[in-house]
């Protein structure tokens, strides 16, 4: 039997019923067309999972009781990742944020650096980190995560490199010209990866990323696009330091 998991931004107690969130209570009830009594899981991004099951199906909502807390530990990378991704396009960047989510990634900063094109107001922007921590959230429940990745607001590259501390970790950048190759870096538990968005990283990014410690990491002898480079990279720092 298929078990749901849905992602709930409120609190979770065992023994209260909570309505579900509105898309989440249409898909169970609309499209797989689920009954009251059957199984589902609940999370809100803590690190904590409970048992529930539907306890009401209304015209308009769908409730749910939490039963019990279940085991949730094991599900995180011991590769704490950050991801500073080029703002990329339309698709692109649901693509990225939905596959760096399941790749275990810990935290996504969106950039804008100097071939960024996707231009970002205050009213858009609000708009695209609520629809972007809606993929993220998607792809949680999706890949079995219980911890959701940090989602930062926008910022432009210049300024967010010269605030980083030793939190950062190893500073990586990716860049087709880059000095080492992921089999080639030391052992690290923590790193920061920055990835340029349609047409790459610029000199004049990756010269402020130079001055501000970052390595040039390079993936192999052919271009990838942005939506491939970043995970790809992920992708072989997990393989090689992390949990695949």
């Amino acid at each position: 039997m298929r078990i749901p998991r849905i992602c709930v931004f409120e609190e979770l107690n065992i023994g209260a019923e909570i309505k579900l969130p509105a898309q989440a209570g249409e898909h169970l009830a609309r499209v797989l067309r689920l009954e009251r009594g059957h199984p589902i899981v609940l999370f809100n991004g803590n690190t904590r999972e409970f048992r529930a099951e539907i306890s009401e199906i209304a015209k308009r909502s769908v409730s749910a009781m939490i039963l019990a807390e279940q085991e949730a530990t094991g599900r995180e990378s011991p590769l704490h990742l950050t991801l500073a991704q080029g703002v990329a396009r339309g698709e692109k960047m649901d693509l990225i944020l939905q596959k760096a989510t399941e790749l275990g990634v810990t935290r996504i900063v969106p950039l804008i650096t100097g071939r960024t094109e996707v231009k970002l107001d205050a009213e858009r922007t609000e708009r695209r980190l609520a629809h972007w921590h809606a993929v993220i959230a998607g792809a949680c429940e999706q890949s079995g995560r219980v911890c959701l990745p940090a989602l930062e607001a926008p910022q432009r590259l210049a300024a967010w490199a010269a605030q980083l501390d030793s939190s950062a970790g190893l500073r990586l950048a990716l860049d087709p010209r880059g000095e080492i190759t992921p089999r080639s870096l030391p052992h690290f538990d923590m790193a920061t990866l920055v990835v340029g968005p349609e047409g790459g990283l610029s000199e004049q990014d990756l010269s402020m990323l130079d001055q501000t410690d970052f390595i040039g990491l390079r993936l192999g002898p052919r271009i990838l696009r942005t939506e491939t480079a970043g995970l790809a990279a992920i992708t072989a720092l997990q393989a090689i330091h992390g949990d695949i």
